[in-house]
């Protein structure tokens, strides 16, 4: 038999106070929704930008991620290498001088394998460092994605800050 929750249900009236006023009325036009959506966002993003123990997003919660996250941080990475090289290969291409588009591929070929070995190396120390800290845990995996997703990233760019 499940036990009793310790008090009476409340009316619907009392928890309709408790939530707040009245719903906002739904919008008129496409434009007036998108409107909201984005004052919405703006909203959310200043809370973010506080960069509280509160503020954080649910997949940067936890004493493992705040691990993770300063595993990557205090290591230069190579992975944000990677957006200037693919955006020189189109413009190397429109110039259509073939010795110049095999110098940009070449470059572009050697750094997809520098980090991809830069990769595979942070993975490593990130799966090391969290099998020592926390013996128990199950999700190394998940952790380490998350490291080398935050690792691909521009640090100035990177929610939550950098704290090393």
């Amino acid at each position: 038999m499940t036990e009793s929750k310790g008090r009476p249900t409340p009316k619907r009236s009392e928890a309709a106070k408790r939530r707040g006023g009245p719903v906002a009325p739904p919008p008129a036009n496409r434009k007036e929704a998108a409107a909201r959506l984005r004052a919405q966002q703006a909203d959310g993003r200043k809370v973010l930008k506080k960069a509280g123990a509160d503020a954080l997003l649910p997949r940067d919660i936890g004493p493992v991620r705040a691990l993770v996250r300063d595993i990557v941080d205090a290591r230069r990475s190579l992975g944000p290498l990677l957006l200037p090289v693919a955006i020189a290969l189109p413009l190397a291409s429109a110039t259509r001088a073939q010795g110049f588009i095999a110098i940009v591929t070449a470059v572009w070929i050697t750094t997809i394998g520098v980090v991809a070995l830069d990769t595979l190396l942070a993975g490593r120390a990130i799966s090391r460092a969290v099998r020592a800290q926390f013996p128990d845990e199950t999700k190394v995996r998940s952790h380490v994605s998350y490291g080398l997703l935050r690792g691909t990233s521009i640090k100035r760019l990177r929610r939550p800050k950098p704290r090393v």
